[in-house]
């Protein structure tokens, strides 16, 4: 069983993101407390044990990082809700496994999941660096670094890998299938038929939302994903 706590101070905002929760497809008996306030969530927290803590930003009482400051041990992960997209740099110095923006994107949640859970089950200490990805292709089983892969590109139901080296891999799964392997901080999903890895951004056209990468390859980028990139790669510096 894996034990949730939802904690907002907008009631509409809790039961939004608990449907949205029980709507993903996740292989886990669930358990999942909701709270309205900070103050009482610290004691719940500490009361119940949670895996995880979805933590709103915003809150009247407290915001979500004087919240977390309260805790000297924090033996949960915590994701970001908020309407506000500044805080993402902030966040991952609070250690959070995600930033999320309301409202909410149940495929993004999805995504969110499959990285808690996959640290659950395995255990995996937050600065664990897994050198290898492996992709099913051509009846072989590549296996990656991650340092080699450029970016990712959907053709309906197929997925391009392209290298660095210039090679190209095609899996027959989608990109929302591939992308589960690639839960790493340099991959970003920036439009719906491209993730890309930020390490070989070279130029981002801000007039056009177009990223070049290192190899001449332009991307477009999605009005959705714009403020979380220039988070990411701290252009609003």
């Amino acid at each position: 069983m894996v034990k949730i706590i939802l904690i907002d101070d907008e009631k509409d905002a809790l039961e939004a993101l608990e449907w949205k929760i029980k709507k993903c497809n996740l292989d886990e008996t669930l358990h999942i407390l909701k709270c309205s306030s900070p103050l009482i969530g610290f004691d719940l927290i500490k009361e119940t044990k949670p895996d995880i803590v979805f933590l709103d930003i915003h809150m009247s009482e407290m915001d979500g990082f004087t919240f977390l400051n309260r805790f000297t041990e924090k033996n949960f992960e915590v994701v970001f809700t908020t309407a506000y997209s500044e805080y993402g740099i902030k966040a991952v110095k609070a250690n959070a496994i995600d930033y999320l923006l309301k409202p909410i994107d149940l495929d993004e949640l999805q995504l969110t999941f499959t990285k808690i859970l996959n640290r659950l089950k395995a255990k995996i200490p937050q600065n664990t660096i897994v050198d290898k990805i492996n992709i099913a292709a051509d009846g072989k089983v590549y296996l990656i670094a991650r340092d080699d892969v450029l970016y990712l590109k959907s053709d309906k139901s197929y997925t391009s890998i392209f290298l660095n080296t210039g090679k190209e891999i095609i899996a027959t799964k989608t990109l929302k299938e591939v992308q589960k392997k690639f839960n790493f901080p340099e991959f970003l999903r920036v439009h719906n038929s491209y993730l890309i890895n930020l390490k070989y951004v070279s130029e981002y056209n801000k007039s056009l939302s177009e990223l070049t990468l290192s190899n001449g390859t332009i991307v477009s980028v999605s009005r959705r994903k714009k403020a979380e990139l220039m988070e990411k790669l701290q252009l609003n510096k």
